[in-house]
């Protein structure tokens, strides 16, 4: 081989080398090794100590009912909350402002988890206050949808707060297997957003959507919600949060809502 040849040799070797290491390391980033675990992904994710269960609702409301929608929710749903016979407590409703029109979100806590939950079905079965409620509410209605969730162990438990406050719910689908990651990387996270007191509260699906992580913010404006946000940016460690984690969604939505006269989340 003449030497020109061998030069250009060299430099497809050379080239070809770098390639397969640039290969090597993007591939690494969406390849994961799994340890062997005898625990469910739930228990290690969760406040195992306090089993406290939540579903959250969507109601997608005919237009031309949604004000007496709310009027009915507003009826009802506060005395369920406040009646100590059914162990369940809700947390926040909403009218999504931005995201999906025309929609109610409800968030419900059942302290005692799965046991909760039944009894509480049970006991309202027997309540003829909410079957009326439910009849009345079907004809408003053009879908719903809920979901059981479980939340973060290192998110905050949502407690009621004055107003007034617009609110964010950040959805995420996530790739199945990296629930995990995810948390792993959001247990850090958490700490960055926590300075205007925006964190209310992170959950994750156990039956519904699976794989699926809600974010709940609160913000006094939509311009507050935009500084505090990029106020994140300006925080070392935010940037290798975000560049780690948007590998593991494959799809994310935000609403953002406003709460109603009977959410204890104002």
């Amino acid at each position: 081989i003449t030497a020109p040849f061998a030069d250009e040799d060299k430099h497809w070797f050379a080239t070809s080398s770098s390639r397969n290491r640039e290969d090597s390391w993007f591939k690494s980033l969406f390849v994961r090794k799994v340890d062997p675990r005898k625990d469910a992904h739930s228990n290690l994710l969760t406040k195992n100590e306090e089993s406290n269960l939540y579903k959250i609702q969507f109601h997608n409301v005919k237009p031309e009912c949604l004000e007496a929608y709310n009027k009915l929710c507003e009826d009802v749903l506060p005395s369920i909350h406040a009646d100590k016979y059914y162990p369940c407590e809700l947390v926040g409703t909403w009218n999504t402002w931005y995201g999906e029109q025309d929609q109610a979100v409800h968030l419900w806590r059942y302290r005692g988890g799965y046991p909760a939950l039944t009894e509480v079905m049970n006991k309202l079965r027997q309540n003829k206050e909410f079957t009326a409620y439910r009849k009345e509410r079907g004809k408003m209605l053009l879908s719903r949808r809920n979901q059981l969730l479980l939340e973060f162990s290192f998110w905050n438990e949502p407690v009621p707060r004055e107003g007034p406050n617009i609110y964010e719910l950040r959805s995420y689908q996530l790739r199945p297997g990296t629930m995990i990651e995810w948390g792993n990387y959001w247990a850090r996270a958490i700490g960055y957003r926590q300075h205007n007191r925006e964190a209310v509260g992170g959950f994750f699906s156990q039956i519904g959507n699976l794989y699926m992580v809600h974010h709940l913010w609160a913000y006094k404006d939509l311009q507050s919600r935009e500084n505090t946000r990029n106020g994140a940016w300006q925080q070392e460690g935010w940037h290798e949060v975000v560049y780690y984690t948007v590998p593991l969604i494959q799809h994310m939505d935000s609403r953002i809502m406003i709460p109603t006269k009977a959410s204890p989340l104002q």
